[in-house]
């Protein structure tokens, strides 16, 4: 199987519950950056048989899967026994003997469409330009910078094709103008977005997926942003925002990032 294959085939065991393709995939040293679980290959596959010992079957939806270099980057929907349908970006990293060795993700609740009636997961779904995956990359890395990080908010035209940019934020219009007017109210209600920190820019292709680090409201902020780049333009995006939680609640010290 290839590195994406392998990674499907892993979070396809939450909804199957077997267990021996799960260690099997797994390395010894399986390293664990949800909060929530423990780090090591058992944790993770005492979660696939919890999982399918539920009375309620997990649902395990995959939208869109890319792969660079020794990691793989998915955007899934899952519903874990029953409770309730989550949409999330997992990164998984490979080791030189082809084993899953260490996991990231984020994860926020399936919500409405956006005021232009987009969800978080639909819309183009090609991946195309694979001899532009560099300059794509660099693309977003400058963006990260110039606009997100608010060093040069005067570049932000610079990396839009006009108004025509298609957004899946839940709270958030189509276009640059949808975008100010939600930063707009953002602002009256006194709530700041931040980006500090990106740990992590991957792409394949056309499709870039940046981790960052910063705050929302005053709280502590992951943010996985995907983006889509259209003849050198970033014409569409996809996120997935999470609250971090406090480290006394943490069940590995391996940190989000």
């Amino acid at each position: 199987m290839t590195n994406k294959e392998k990674a499907l085939a892993l979070i396809n065991t939450f909804a199957t519950g077997d267990t021996a393709a799960a260690k099997d995939l797994l390395a010894d040293s399986y390293i664990q950056h949800n909060l929530a679980y423990g780090t090591g290959p058992e944790a993770f596959i005492g979660s696939v048989a919890y999982l399918a010992s539920a009375p309620v079957k997990t649902i395990v939806n995959n939208i869109r899967a890319f792969e660079d270099g020794d990691k793989v980057f998915l955007q899934t929907v899952y519903n874990f026994a029953g409770a309730g349908e989550q949409v999330a970006f997992d990164i998984f990293r490979f080791d030189a003997d082809g084993k899953i060795a260490e996991h990231w993700d984020n994860l926020a609740a399936k919500a409405e469409p956006n005021p232009s009636g987009h969800t978080q997961i639909d819309g183009y779904d090609s991946l195309e330009d694979l001899n532009e995956t560099e300059e794509n990359r660099e693309i977003i890395k400058n963006f990260l910078v110039d606009v997100m990080q608010g060093k040069h908010p005067e570049k932000t035209p610079d990396y839009f094709d006009g108004d025509t940019y298609i957004q899946h934020n839940t709270g958030i219009a189509d276009g640059l103008s949808g975008l100010g007017v939600a930063l707009e109210a953002l602002g009256k209600q006194g709530i700041a977005m931040i980006y500090d920190t990106v740990h992590q820019v991957l792409a394949q292709g056309n499709y870039v997926l940046a981790v960052s680090e910063g705050s929302f409201g005053g709280a502590p902020t992951s943010y996985y942003d995907l983006w889509r780049i259209e003849n050198g333009k970033i014409a569409e995006h996809w996120d997935v925002m999470e609250t971090i939680a406090a480290e006394d609640t943490w069940q590995n010290q391996n940190g989000k990032f």
